[in-house]
């Protein structure tokens, strides 16, 4: 037994620097370390195959860092603490709080749990800029729209704090007893579908900070109209960072401020307070995974299409923006924020499939897989969450193309099968004269899918069910 020993509990938070539970463990004589896989507790919320790759990297650079000082388990948390307190004479538990239902529930119980047994224990806010608790309105109640939520709320409220430094000196102690080793987990994929991952992506809390700086050097002076463009590096890429706690918010806010202030620093500053908004709206409706926020979207006449769910999710509707940002999510394990939303759309519009759907295929494909932005963003796009996108704001994966993807080069990479076709046709591959098609190679059908849908009549069909929820005739205002 070690005297003054604390446990630093890693959860969404594997970085060393501005972590405030490894902070307050790093004042004792010595600290254990530890991270525990809970698919348990979960339940159908454990971690998603993509996320799980990432992970076992993460995990294995905060290893590294900790020199080699990672306790790593698997199984109930209550269990595994309740027993390294008793084997190790544990006296304290220090970790960040989550913010998922499941894990707030869990972490209670665990927390008086321990407090019954005389043990120390304190949860620190470690990965959002402001408690969910501590933004409100005057009247107490919660905000149901961003802006005001953002402006009044967050902004107007005690800043966030500042990030604090990685604690020097600290006494690490190893559980050489009862741990198993990162590869005992069994994170990584059978088949080797996550291949090209490692070419996309280096994991890690230096990492983090790398892609940070160069997002500051390279992408951040054209951020608020440059984000819009798949193929412009205009795009930070943190939200795997974000997630896995690689780097915090806090560190992301502050880093940004010191720049100057100006258009694009407030937007990235503001879409830091979309993914706060998010968790505000889990915290505040727990069942935001499942139910509909805008209760007369449970009447909505969802259609039952197996077979164009299987082409959404392979990238094979026939409709290249969307099937460009369904292979690059399979790819990379992440899509462009603009392509999410064109996809998205796609999917509960104009093929009329629940956003359940597009939740539970993201939470497994992504890398960033997030509860609360996941649930909130499918919400979002498919009208029944707060400040949502009207239902009738329909996006046309065409036009979104050709604005955005002006030159092709985005649809090109990931359909090469279509890449000779000319720019007048790339988007809508099913216009092109014979001719076209056959000088280009192209044979729709057979090397690229034709349309599962029309595009025109599915989304006059969209707005017909929409209309079905409410005697009230709704304006039409398509993109």
């Amino acid at each position: 037994m070690t005297d003054d020993l604390a446990i630093i509990w890693f959860r969404q938070d594997l970085r060393l620097s501005d972590n405030p539970a490894l902070t307050l463990a790093a004042q004792h004589k010595r600290v254990l370390p530890i991270y525990i896989l809970d698919e348990g507790n979960a339940g159908e919320y454990a971690i998603g195959s993509a996320s799980r790759w990432w992970l076992h990297h993460s995990l294995t650079s905060l290893n590294e860092s900790l020199q080699g000082n990672l306790s790593v388990y698997r199984g109930d948390p209550a269990i595994i603490i309740g027993d390294l307190v008793k084997r190790l004479g544990v006296t304290a538990v220090y970790w960040n709080r989550c913010y998922e239902p499941w894990r707030a529930t869990r972490d209670a119980d665990i927390k008086q749990q321990l407090s019954n047994s005389g043990i120390a224990v304190k949860s620190s806010n470690g990965s959002l800029l402001w408690e969910p608790w501590q933004v409100h309105k005057n009247d107490g109640g919660h905000y149901k729209v961003f802006t005001p939520f953002y402006r009044k709320g967050c902004l107007q409220a005690q800043p966030p704090r500042a990030p604090l430094k990685a604690p020097q000196g600290v006494h690490y102690f190893l559980d050489t007893d009862g741990a198993s080793g990162i590869d005992d987990l069994n994170l990584l994929p059978n088949i080797p579908w996550d291949a090209a991952f490692y070419d996309q992506w280096k994991v890690g809390e230096d990492h983090a900070q790398t892609v940070f700086e160069q997002f500051i050097e390279n992408g951040l002076h054209d951020y608020k109209e440059g984000r819009n463009f798949p193929e412009k590096n205009c795009v930070s890429r943190l939200s795997p960072y974000l997630h896995f706690g690689e780097i915090s918010p806090n560190q992301l806010w502050h880093t940004a401020h010191r720049l100057g202030d100006n258009p694009n620093i407030d937007h990235f500053c503001s879409e830091l307070g979309w993914r706060e908004f998010s968790y505000s709206q889990l915290y505040h409706n727990p069942t935001l995974p499942k139910q509909n926020l805008q209760s007369k979207f449970d009447r909505f006449p969802w259609a039952d299409q197996p077979d164009r769910l299987n082409a959404w999710q392979a990238g094979l509707t026939g409709v290249p923006m969307v099937d460009a940002g369904m292979r690059e999510l399979w790819q990379t394990g992440y899509m462009h924020n603009r392509v999410r939303m064109i996809v998205g759309s796609f999917l509960v519009k104009n093929l009329r499939l629940h956003w359940h759907h597009g939740e539970r295929w993201f939470w497994d494909t992504l890398l960033d897989a997030d509860l609360a932005n996941n649930s909130a963003s499918w919400q979002w796009i498919a009208g029944c969450g707060a400040d949502a996108a009207p239902y009738f704001r329909i996006f046309n994966p065409v036009t979104q193309g050709q604005k955005f993807d002006p030159d092709g080069s985005y649809v090109r990479r990931y359909i090469p099968e279509i890449a000779s076709l000319p720019d007048k046709y790339l988007f809508s591959p099913w216009e092109a004269p014979e001719q076209v098609l056959l000088d280009a190679k192209v044979n729709l059908g057979t090397t690229y899918p034709k349309p599962v849908v029309d595009l025109k009549q599915s989304r006059t069909e969209a707005l017909e069910a929409f209309k079905s929820l409410s005697a009230d005739a709704l304006p039409v205002n398509g993109l």
